[in-house]
């Protein structure tokens, strides 16, 4: 008995032997699925991918005339102005961005290379205006190697680790093809270098809530409140074109009004209805998604921007835009994260495609307000589930997809816009609608929040009335907030 016992935990040690065995030989030859999408085995995605932040050192500030003081007293040596034996072509601005120094104490280093030395402190610097008024360092977080300073673009500086030893860069080199390393300028094609934007404008701070400031007064002197409402309900409600709202009211009703009469109710309507909608506690899930979709205005492309909770599906945040940038996205993300005073809620995910603006915003909501908005987007990327992420989160992607072609289908009878301001308030009407009047199916087509005092309504023009009634109310709630704050 003993000797079957012995000779059965011999066999078990010998198939564990080869189990791990196997379990390596399948680790090292045979690639598994990828639960988190990355581009490790295609390189030609790297371009999408967003660095992480570097590595950020404050310079050391010393004045100058504090630096001679010490000087003196320490070494009994008296640091004078710098001696011309020539015309100086130094700005008469210059200071040494390190202690402060001014001209008199600068001269040139390397000649007609730009370079000054500080007699002072004795560290050189640029003589040009952007080195001067720069105080602090950035470094790339794999070699700690200073970034350069490469281009200037609208919204942001792009700044590039040009170290050749670079590991982040090496381990990005050994993927290329061999056949575009031979190619001159092959290696152009790829990302290979850690890059990092410095935004230059504060989108924090940026109006969130802003509408076209021309609309008309709510004093009706030919018409009457109800035949404003009845346009809004024709307009957006029902998706007829201003023409055509114009039209039916005059078949249906008798009432001559003009399609520019028309636009004018629904600018008035968006500039009141819009604080109400947006300052709205929707009380949101910890799951959003987003999007982005086409328009046209004057026959151009424009952008709009959907954040919308996967959970009860209603639009938390919107933006119109002319350009695909991360500033409107970042603008969208402020209006969704608006009921999320303190902090991003526990197991929070952010669902979105593979455009590289979302994981940028996120990394400046982080850099703006540190752990308590670090969130990580989720990408879902192509239209096939070709990797697990896909599979597990495309339904929430279609969510949003669906928002898209529920919007285009209103949007489409306008054959696109006249301008952004049109654009704007056609968007925060058509948000108003899908969140507190339109029917949905899976509220048992009722309406995705209900307000108490909406429900008194029994037409949809009454209930266009008591929005615009619950707008004021809630811009004077701002105002009284603002003075008394």
């Amino acid at each position: 008995m003993n000797s079957i016992i012995h000779y059965l935990l011999i066999q078990n040690q010998y198939f564990l032997q080869i189990i791990s065995y196997l379990c390596k030989f399948i680790c090292k030859y045979i690639p598994l699925k990828q639960w988190i999408f990355d581009d490790s085995h295609s390189p030609k995605y790297q371009k999408f991918k967003v660095d992480e932040p570097p590595v950020i050192i404050q310079r050391e500030v010393w004045y100058y005339k504090d630096f001679i003081k010490y000087i003196k007293w320490r070494y009994n040596y008296d640091i004078k102005p710098v001696k011309r034996r020539s015309v100086c072509d130094i700005p008469d601005d210059a200071m040494c961005p390190y202690c402060h120094a001014p001209k008199d104490y600068l001269y040139k280093n390397n000649g007609s290379h730009k370079q000054l030395m500080c007699k002072v402190c004795g560290r050189t610097s640029q003589s040009d205006a952007h080195s001067f008024s720069n105080r602090i360092v950035l470094r790339c977080p794999h070699c700690s190697h200073a970034l350069a300073h490469k281009k200037d673009r609208k919204h942001f500086i792009i700044h590039k680790c040009v170290n050749p030893k670079c590991p982040y860069y090496l381990h990005n080199l050994k993927k290329v093809d061999k056949e575009h390393l031979s190619e001159p300028y092959g290696k152009n094609r790829y990302k290979l270098h850690y890059i990092y934007r410095e935004f230059t404008v504060d989108f924090f701070k940026m109006d969130i809530s802003s509408l076209p400031k021309n609309a008309s007064s709510l004093r009706f002197s030919k018409h009457s409140a109800y035949i404003m409402s009845l346009c809004l309900t024709m307009h957006v409600n029902l998706g007829l074109s201003l023409r055509k709202t114009a039209q039916a009211l005059k078949d249906l009703y008798n009432v001559n009004i003009s399609h520019q009469q028309v636009a004018n109710y629904a600018k008035t309507a968006a500039l009141v209805i819009k604080p109400f909608v947006d300052n709205y506690d929707y009380e949101p899930s910890a799951t959003m998604t987003a999007d982005e979709t086409y328009i046209k205005v004057r026959g151009v492309k424009g952008y709009v921007w959907f954040i919308m909770d996967a959970v009860k599906r209603t639009i938390l945040g919107y933006q119109v835009s002319d350009n695909r940038g991360v500033g409107p996205c970042i603008l969208a993300m402020r209006m969704a994260f608006r009921n999320f005073k303190e902090k991003l809620p526990q197991g929070f995910k952010f669902i979105a495609d593979g455009y590289s603006a979302y994981p940028l915003a996120s990394q400046q909501f982080f850099i703006k307000y540190g752990e308590k908005f670090k969130f990580d987007i989720t990408q879902v990327i192509g239209l096939t589930n070709d990797d697990e992420v896909s599979e597990e989160f495309r339904p929430y992607k279609q969510i949003v997809e669906r928002l898209n072609r529920t919007f285009k289908a209103s949007y489409r009878v306008k054959c696109g816009y006249d301008n952004f301001e049109g654009a704007n308030y056609s968007l925060a009407l058509w948000v108003a609608y899908y969140n507190f009047l339109r029917p949905h199916s899976i509220k048992n087509y009722g309406v995705l929040n209900k307000v108490d005092i909406l429900d008194t309504a029994d037409t949809m023009p009454d209930k266009w009335l008591l929005l615009i009634y619950l707008g004021q109310k809630t811009i004077l709630n701002l105002q009284n907030f603002k003075a008394e704050g």
